[in-house]
């Protein structure tokens, strides 16, 4: 989560992570700045893109949280399944 500070990370990314953010946790974060900053880095259809995956992603891990799945269990129980 410290993204912002770390040196690993180049300036895409880092605007890659706050859309991230916003999408997860607070869509607040979408601001005028923040899509600004987006629109800098990433054409529209990436930005599609990438709100898309991230949305599906995190959706996907909350759905198996509710699930109480644990990490490998789903892809298991898919292997199982197979003919």
């Amino acid at each position: 989560m410290q993204y912002e500070k770390s040196t690993k990370f180049t300036s895409r990314e880092k605007v890659a992570l706050r859309y991230a953010d916003a999408i997860m946790y607070d869509p607040n974060q979408a601001d005028d700045a923040l899509w600004a900053s987006l629109r800098a880095e990433f054409t529209e259809p990436q930005l599609v893109e990438l709100g898309y995956w991230v949305g599906f992603t995190f959706g996907g891990q909350r759905w198996l949280k509710t699930l109480a799945a644990k990490q490998g269990e789903l892809a298991a129980a898919m292997a199982a399944r197979k003919p």
